[in-house]
């Protein structure tokens, strides 16, 4: 194969590769976002695929002790069920319907975050047509792991990229301001 062949090749290959790579990576039940912090309230995301030949009809979710759910989003053609213990507190939820094969879905859902840097497990249970019960609840790095977030304060690189929106903003103003300014000072001599 001559060179330039050869170069068009590995970059197919390489393209190939990175468009199946997060396909494999996210084929199980996974809890987005990875990353959060300490405290905040966030939007998560139960997101499962089907990957058998017939369709799940129910997903159901612990929550982490520590996390205090608040709220579910509707999926349309899903029924959701949210478990509570004695006190009332939200400990899972339980949501049936039909995801046909080669499907995903998300089921959102809003939580206080506990106010500790810490890593949050959320296992997870698919059950298909012809009964089988799949348990995310593995170890990170098994065959079927339970998703995880990591709680961390947002760094320094994360609160400036935050704030340069806002920053730019006043700046615009300021100079609006002072163009403004030297025009009418120009006007009015």
């Amino acid at each position: 194969m001559n060179s330039p062949l050869r170069r068009i090749a590995i970059v197919v290959g390489c393209i190939v590769c990175s468009l199946v790579a997060p396909a494999i990576a996210f084929g199980h039940a996974v809890v987005l976002p990875k990353n959060s912090t300490p405290g905040a309230f966030e939007r998560y995301v139960l997101r499962v695929p089907n990957e058998k030949a017939v369709a799940t009809t129910r997903v159901e979710i612990r929550f982490p002790a520590d996390v205090r759910v608040t709220s579910f989003e509707d999926v349309a053609g899903w029924q959701l069920e949210v478990l509570t213990d004695s006190t009332k507190r939200v400990v899972g939820a339980v949501w049936t319907g039909t995801l046909a094969p080669q499907r995903f879905i998300e089921f959102p859902f809003m939580a206080a975050n506990p106010k500790v840097a810490t890593r949050l497990t959320w296992p997870a249970f698919q059950t298909y047509a012809d009964g089988e019960r799949v348990e995310w609840t593995g170890a990170e790095g098994t065959k079927r792991p339970a998703s995880s977030t990591l709680l961390a304060a947002a760094s320094v690189s994360e609160s400036m990229t935050r704030s340069v929106p806002w920053i730019a903003a006043i700046l615009a103003l300021v100079s609006l301001g002072l163009a403004m300014r030297k025009r009418g000072a120009a006007q009015g001599a």
